[in-house]
């Protein structure tokens, strides 16, 4: 959810943030941040199957090697801090939870788990 407030807040646009929270292959996209989205979410869901063939693919997409890089560190990053809190068990404020609800849009509203606080 935090990441999801970020981007709305640094993108000024909750629907795109709302369709990247649902899934981003909806949101409309140019196709250097999709490809960047696509590796992302590779790394975070299957690690080791990673390949060559995925930095090669940033690569034709324009992206130089410091830029993957920075892909893959943010990634990292992310998937540390969300692991980090759903470990300890940090949960959102309830005055914060509210806040995330009122500027999420579409298809993402209809996502139980976005909505639903932890008990």
């Amino acid at each position: 959810m935090a990441h999801g407030e970020f981007l709305r807040h640094a993108s000024d646009d909750p629907e795109l943030a709302s369709h990247i929270m649902h899934d981003y292959r909806n949101a409309d996209l140019d196709a250097e941040t999709r490809a960047m989205l696509d590796f992302a979410t590779k790394l975070t869901r299957e690690p080791t199957a990673m390949q060559e063939s995925d930095v090669i693919r940033l690569r034709k997409h324009g992206l130089s090697d410091e830029q993957i890089l920075s892909v893959v560190l943010i990634t990292c990053t992310f998937n540390f801090m969300t692991r980090l809190a759903d470990g300890l068990g940090v949960e959102v404020p309830p005055e914060r939870q509210r806040y995330v609800e009122s500027w999420l849009t579409g298809a993402a509203r209809e996502q139980e788990w976005l909505l639903k606080a932890k008990d």
